[in-house]
């Protein structure tokens, strides 16, 4: 079925199903990775979040979920409007530090996107 991803049911403190069955990807690889993948960047509306979908080197289909400056932005825009205290991000050290020009514009819009 185009765009689902089943996970293994690997329980984790309680949940029959969670993404104890995935990895964790530093964000400057999904950056790398996400314009050779089958998909492309796609949207979830209802998570308001970025995945992609591709195949590995022998043929097992994967969807890596990420957010990115538009969807922290989201979330930070309703934590605004909720009057909620704040908001953070998961691994801010999952970003790219190379010095590379595009991964410093892809770390300053993230960081920048926590701030509405």
């Amino acid at each position: 079925q185009d765009h689902v991803c089943s996970l293994p049911k690997v329980p984790f403190r309680g949940a029959p199903c969670s993404d104890a069955a995935g990895s964790q990807v530093p964000y400057a690889a999904i950056m790398k990775q996400v314009n050779s993948s089958l998909s492309g960047v796609l949207w979830d509306e209802i998570q308001k979040a970025p995945f992609y979908e591709y195949k590995d080197s022998v043929g097992q289909f994967h969807q890596v979920w990420f957010d990115d400056p538009h969807s922290i932005s989201l979330k930070a825009a309703y934590v605004k409007s909720r009057g909620l205290r704040g908001i953070g991000m998961w691994n801010g050290n999952s970003l790219d530090y190379s010095g590379e020009a595009v991964a410093e514009q892809q770390t300053q819009a993230m960081w920048q996107a926590l701030t509405p």
